[in-house]
């Protein structure tokens, strides 16, 4: 296994804080092996933050289940511990999306709740004392060509139809957030929160532990079917199982055409002067990105670096994983040079970390939780890099499948969705591999002609809109 120190920025700093010392010398130190095989009411695959709030929300809806929950690593070894630190109301399906396929009314009871779910974290991490700085300081996104504006401008019109608050704002208005070069306006929701994932995540898990379920790391799941979990360590035997794969999903047999596992890689500045923030703001804690197609984000970090991740990362051949991949140099340097073009006042700063992991993309780019009830098994996932959140309600959501209740999280749109499966290769990888350069290659035709990219509307179809 990767050093856990070298995950990400996240992990490392969760090793060298002293808020961590109450859980022992070593907070990163792996819990025990299965050892051999054993029984549980439900056993949860991956100890994500998918698998933990399905551990939770169990838990907290019948507090005598036996829960076992299965990890081939660490838990948050995955993206729950090297994401952008973003826990926001984005959901992969637009809700024009969700309303072609469900119809209105589901698309706005899937945007009611994801807003809801933000809330949610922040809710749980404060009753359960999880110290994950999470601010909810919303988040600023930045035009910086005419066609960006005019993107931006439709998206705050649109957002209303959907009950989503989208500001449209001038320059003035989005240096009020954050001051970055080229701004010529911008929209601002408050519906995100900056957090630091893997406080997050390795919290959740101590705070399920405690309350009874079994956690096994270092044990990797070799088959899944129904009642049963094989293990090289051992096979567990339940009513119930759950699968909280994300990206590795893709790993699992008979699994390697459900999700494209495509990596999203970041880095993270030196902590920044307090004269560079005066400058640059982000004072509570909002999280950015701009209007281009090739996505970016950021976030100012509790610690005052700039954590900037984004795509571009290629796809690997046969939807391989593997932990080489979770490091680039050229798109290493590519972000910085974006973060210098966003904030030429770091263009001085040493960058300590990168890192990247694989995302799950769908074929149909549409995020699913569901539950089979005549085999009991259940699965969520498929969240195109917008799971911090996601991961929450669809911990709430397997719960209440399971535990028989009959809330309104059951009857999301997503609730039972199934995604088509993707090509074989070779055209799955040239598929995604056409769209990730197109995307690149639609931000220059912008930047070049001052209009909207034709590429990115031949692209369209392959981005799920």
């Amino acid at each position: 296994m990767t050093e856990p120190r070298a995950i990400s920025l996240w992990f490392d700093q969760l090793a060298a804080d002293p808020r961590t010392a109450a859980t022992g010398p070593d907070p990163l130190a792996p819990r025990p092996s299965l050892d051999g095989d054993t029984q549980a009411d439900v056993v949860v695959v991956g100890a994500g933050l998918t698998g933990l709030w399905t551990a939770y929300y169990l838990l907290e809806a019948d507090p005598s289940l036996d829960v076992i929950v299965v990890e081939q690593e660490i838990a948050g070894f995955g993206a729950s511990g090297r994401n952008g630190g973003w826990c926001s109301a984005l959901f992969p399906t637009s809700p024009e999306g969700l309303a072609r396929r469900h119809g209105r009314d589901a698309a706005l009871a899937m945007r009611a709740a994801m807003r809801d779910t933000v809330v949610e974290v922040g809710g749980v991490a404060a009753a359960e004392e999880i110290d994950c700085d999470f601010a909810y300081g919303g988040t600023v996104t930045l035009a910086r060509t005419r066609p960006q504006l005019a993107r931006l401008s439709a998206e705050a019109d649109g957002s209303m139809l959907w009950g989503d608050e989208v500001h449209l704002l001038d320059a003035a208005g989005v240096a009020r957030h954050v001051v970055a070069d080229g701004v010529i306006g911008g929209t601002w929701t408050p519906d995100c929160a900056r957090l630091q994932p893997a406080r997050l995540v390795r919290g959740l898990a101590d705070v399920v532990t405690a309350r009874g379920a079994r956690l096994v790391e270092r044990t990797r799941a070799l088959r899944l079917s129904p009642r049963a979990v094989v293990t090289d360590q051992g096979t567990v035997r339940a009513r119930t199982v759950v699968r909280a794969t994300e990206a590795w999903t893709s790993q699992l047999p008979g699994s390697r055409r459900d999700v494209a596992p495509v990596y999203s890689l970041m880095i993270a500045t030196e902590p920044l002067s307090a004269a560079f923030w005066a400058e640059a703001g982000l004072a509570r804690g909002q999280t950015f990105t701009d209007g281009r197609h090739l996505i970016v984000y950021g976030q100012r970090t509790s610690d005052d670096r700039i954590a900037f991740g984004g795509r571009g990362a290629p796809y690997h051949w046969g939807s391989e994983i593997r932990p080489g991949f979770d490091h680039d140099d050229r798109v290493a340097e590519h972000l910085r040079a974006a973060l210098v073009d966003l904030f030429p006042g770091a263009a001085g700063a040493r960058i300590t970390h990168a890192w990247g992991g694989p995302i799950a993309i769908p074929r149909d780019w549409h995020a699913s939780v569901g539950y089979d009830e005549d085999t009991q098994t259940a699965w969520a996932g498929g969240y195109v890099g917008d799971g911090v959140a996601t991961s929450n309600l669809a911990g709430r959501t397997i719960a209440d499948l399971v535990t028989g209740s009959n809330s309104p999280l059951v009857r999301l749109p997503w609730v039972g969705h199934r995604s088509p499966s993707w090509e074989p290769e070779p055209l799955r990888w040239a598929g995604i591999t056409a769209g990730l350069r197109g995307a690149a290659l639609a931000d220059v035709e912008e930047r070049i002609t001052g209009r909207p990219s034709r590429v990115a509307r031949a692209l369209a179809p392959m981005l799920g809109h």
